[in-house]
């Protein structure tokens, strides 16, 4: 059986940082492309990064530049998003999901583009 979970998730105050990880079983990672979604209350999911298989290569939504960053040890088969100087606006339940392409697709941030997807991990930001 394939599966994704995704852990590190908590309440953070706004400033603070989070370091969420996603680990696979059934399956390594290290063949795949990864990408980041989350989706807030109200709102639909948006992608925020993803990572290249070889970790070569990594995208970001202009919202988390410079905040977030993702990485990947593949010896762990897992992958990780860094986040710093969380916001109240970061708050959403996090999903990490498998891209079957070796490279971030252009459409990285649809969630079409990828096959696989945890059932997620919730982010809150409050003070």
């Amino acid at each position: 059986q394939l599966t994704l979970v995704e852990s590190g998730g908590g309440l953070v105050q706004p400033g603070g940082s989070l370091r969420l990880s996603c680990t696979a079983s059934g399956f390594t990672l290290d063949k795949y492309a990864i990408g980041w979604f989350r989706q807030a209350p109200g709102k639909e999911r948006e992608g925020v990064s993803c990572i290249s298989r070889s970790g070569g290569s990594t995208k970001y939504a202009d919202s988390v530049k410079g905040r977030f960053t993702i990485s990947r040890d593949n010896a762990k088969n897992t992958v990780s998003l860094q986040m710093n100087s969380l916001k109240a606006e970061d708050t959403a339940i996090y999903y990490c999901a498998v891209d079957t392409r070796i490279l971030c697709s252009s459409r990285w941030y649809e969630r079409y583009e990828y096959d696989y997807w945890g059932q997620g991990t919730q982010v809150t930001v409050s003070s």
